[in-house]
């Protein structure tokens, strides 16, 4: 988790500077392609094409079809949004985490958990401010996203019940890079030598942060695994803040706060029978 938390701040800053240039289709096809480049060597390590052979292809395709319509959200949030409201936003993942994993994976929703889905509501609340100037179009795609990662990590925690980590990121980046061949060549232009950098680390980041996703989920649950990643949100607000000039004020610091505690809350350990 400490490896997703880390690639996905430098992600946050990459994806902004490429979205400059590029149009997100183009953004996606590009770092799946190198994705696969650089997952090649851990392909080689476990067995080769053949061990990358699932008796689950549907669920990877579904898994991949849902993380795709969320991964363009997420970029397209990242145009539109201050990152550090991006972020705080994308952090009510763990709530909706929570509630379908207690639907669909028989993850107990005890009081905290409870009390935790209310206090990260009362955040979203306060930073889309609804009442003030209503909803923006990129906050409503934030959420969206959110919700979308939050279907993609139940369907990988069901993946993890038989699937290697590197057969789940092998399946995620062939059904990805089809399903973004056609829209990507419709939009395509040639990047410029510095945003092929940042395609590049983007890729890197992309990749490897959800090999280090599915590995966690083979240690604990996913109502644990997600709340660690709350560091998150300070340290891409900070290079918000240093990169961009974004500001944070202290309804956005307040309504991230309740986020936090909420996603703290699902780390409590409670007694059996409670």
């Amino acid at each position: 988790m400490a490896g997703w938390l880390g690639l996905m701040v430098v992600m946050a800053v990459s994806g902004r500077q490429a979205t400059r240039e590029l149009d997100v289709f183009q953004i996606m096809e590009v770092r799946s392609l190198i994705g696969l480049l650089m997952l090649a060597p851990l392909v080689h390590a476990a067995g080769g094409l053949p061990a990358m052979r699932t008796a689950r292809p549907g669920q990877h395709v579904l898994r991949n079809v849902v993380h795709y319509g969320a991964q363009y959200a997420w970029f397209v949030a990242l145009t539109m949004i201050p990152l550090a409201q991006l972020v705080a936003l994308e952090f009510t993942m763990p709530i909706w985490t929570l509630l379908l994993a207690a639907a669909f994976l028989g993850e107990r929703l005890h009081r905290w958990k409870a009390i935790a889905v209310v206090l990260g509501v009362a955040g979203v609340v306060l930073i889309v401010r609804p009442a003030q100037a209503g909803v923006s179009p990129g906050q409503l795609i934030a959420l969206a996203a959110a919700v979308g990662f939050a279907v993609s990590v139940i369907l990988v925690k069901l993946l993890t019940r038989t699937e290697e980590a590197t057969r789940i990121m092998f399946w995620m980046l062939i059904v990805q890079s089809l399903l973004g061949a056609w829209p990507a060549l419709a939009v395509w232009r040639w990047p410029s030598p510095a945003v092929w950098g940042w395609l590049v680390v983007i890729a890197f980041c992309g990749t490897f942060s959800h090999y280090c996703m599915a590995r966690a989920m083979r240690h604990a649950q996913a109502t644990v695994i997600v709340p660690m990643d709350f560091l998150r949100v300070p340290l891409t607000a900070l290079a918000g803040w240093a990169i961009y000039a974004e500001q944070i004020d202290l309804l956005m610091v307040l309504g991230t706060g309740l986020i936090l505690a909420g996603n703290l809350l699902n780390l409590r350990r409670v007694p059996a029978g409670r």
